[in-house]
C-alpha cells in the first residue's frame, strides 16, 4: 500500500470553504436525507475528518482513478478527492491498495473515510456501505475521454455528512464545469489509439541511446527523467537534428536564445540538449514553487511551451475574474475555452496533455521502464 499526504492547511474551522461544504449538506438532503437524526455522531467520519484536519481516502490504481509519480499522485479521480479536501480545508492523505475488496475493508472498519473504486453496486451494498457515482450523473465527461464511468466514492453511512458534502461537491463540479475540465485534461484519447504501435516503437528504439543522459541530467536536477525523456519525445521524437521552421533545434528544441541561456553551444548535440532542457525545465519548475505537484509540473510545462511571460498574463486574466490562479483546472479552463481563436494556447493544451499521457505510457510499460 502507497500513501500520500497534502497540506489544506485549516487555521479554524469556521473557514469560508468548510462553510460552502456545510452548505453543501442542504443541497445534498435531497439525495441523502437524514434518516437517522439520533444516530450516535460518533459514528459520522465528519467529525473526525474536521477535528483531526485529515481526509484519509484509499483507491485501486488505475487509468481513470490515479496514477502514481514516484512520491506523487495525479489523475482524474484523484484530482477530484484533492480537490475535496481543499474544498473542506483539510489535509488529504491518500493510499493505492491493489484491488477494490481492501479499499472496501479499509471503508468498513473505519481505516479509510472513503474509497475510490469501480466496485458494482451490489458488491458494495452486500458490505453495507454506500456509494455515490464520481460524476454527478455526468456520465458523458468521463466517457468521452476514455475514463471509466463506473468511477465512484464510497462511505460508510449515506447520512454521514461528509457523504453529503461529497454529494454536493461532486454535484457543483458538474454545474460549474470543473469535473467536465478534469476529464478533458485527463483524456485518455488525447493520443489515437492506431498511434501507439508506433509510439512504442520511436521509444523502443531511441530511448536506449540516450538513457544515461537523461538520468545523469535528471540526477543533476533532481527530475525524473522518464518525464524529460516524454518533453523530448513531444518535442522532436527524440531525434536530435530535429528543425522547426521558426528555427527551434535539437532534441529538446531549444531557442538559440534559450540554449545560450542555458550553456548550450549545440543545440544538435543530444547530451547537450537534454542538459539545457532540463536545466530550463527546472528553472520553470522553481517560478511555480508556491503550486503543489503534481500541478507544479504542469504549470512549468506549459511555460516550457509557451513562455513563463505567456503563463503569467493568464494567471493575471483568471485571478481578475475571481479565480485562484495557481489551479491547474483553472488556468487549464482558460486555455481549453480559448484555444479556438488562439493557436499558441491550442499548441499549450496539446504539448502538457500529450507529455502526460506519454509519461504515463513509458511508466507502466515494462519495456520501457526497464530499459
Amino acid at each position: 500500500m502507497h500513501s500520500s499526504s497534502t497540506s489544506g492547511s485549516r487555521p479554524c474551522l469556521n473557514s469560508n470553504k468548510l462553510s460552502l461544504s456545510l452548505k453543501a449538506l442542504a443541497l445534498t438532503s435531497l439525495i441523502f436525507p437524514f434518516h437517522a437524526i439520533n444516530a450516535s455522531k460518533a459514528t459520522y467520519q465528519f467529525d473526525s475528518v474536521v477535528n483531526q484536519n485529515k481526509l484519509t481516502v484509499v483507491s485501486v490504481a488505475n487509468p481513470s482513478a490515479v496514477f502514481e509519480d514516484g512520491d506523487y499522485f495525479h489523475g482524474f479521480g484523484y484530482d477530484l478527492v484533492r480537490n475535496y479536501a481543499n474544498n473542506l480545508n483539510v489535509q488529504l492523505e491518500f493510499k493505492t491498495v491493489d484491488d477494490n475488496a481492501t479499499a472496501l475493508k479499509m471503508v468498513a472498519t473505519g481505516k479509510a473515510n472513503f474509497a475510490m473504486t469501480t466496485a458494482n453496486t451490489q458488491t458494495i451494498e452486500t458490505k453495507k456501505l454506500t456509494s455515490l457515482p464520481a460524476t454527478c450523473g455526468d456520465l458523458n465527461s468521463l466517457e468521452k475521454n476514455g475514463l471509466n464511468t463506473e468511477l465512484n466514492w464510497v462511505f460508510k453511512h449515506a447520512d454521514d455528512p461528509l457523504t453529503q458534502a461529497a454529494s454536493g461537491f461532486i454535484c457543483k463540479s458538474k454545474q460549474n464545469g470543473s469535473l467536465n475540465q478534469l476529464a478533458s485534461f485527463y483524456n485518455r484519447n488525447v493520443v489515437k489509439e492506431e498511434f501507439w504501435d508506433d509510439i512504442q516503437s520511436d521509444l523502443s528504439k531511441r530511448m536506449p541511446i540516450y538513457k544515461a543522459s537523461f538520468k545523469k541530467t535528471a540526477q543533476q536536477y533532481d527530475l525524473d527523467w522518464h518525464l524529460l525523456a516524454a518533453i523530448g519525445y513531444q518535442e522532436s521524437y527524440l531525434k536530435p537534428t530535429s528543425v522547426s521552421p521558426t528555427g527551434v533545434r535539437g532534441l529538446m528544441m531549444l531557442t538559440n536564445s534559450t540554449a545560450k541561456a542555458m550553456g548550450v553551444n549545440d543545440r544538435s548535440n543530444a547530451t547537450q540538449s537534454i542538459q539545457g532542457g532540463a536545466k530550463y525545465y527546472d528553472l520553470m519548475l522553481s517560478r511555480y514553487d508556491d503550486i503543489p505537484f503534481p500541478d507544479r509540473n504542469w504549470y512549468a510545462l506549459a511555460a516550457y511551451n509557451m513562455g513563463p511571460g505567456t503563463v503569467n498574463q493568464i494567471q493575471k486574466r483568471i485571478k481578475a475574474q475571481g479565480k485562484n490562479p495557481n489551479n491547474w483546472v483553472n488556468f487549464y479552463a482558460y486555455l481549453d475555452r480559448n484555444k479556438a481563436s488562439n493557436g499558441q494556447y491550442r499548441q499549450a493544451v496539446q504539448y502538457v496533455t500529450r507529455i502526460r499521457a506519454y509519461l504515463e505510457h513509458i511508466k507502466t510499460t515494462p519495456q520501457l521502464v526497464n530499459i
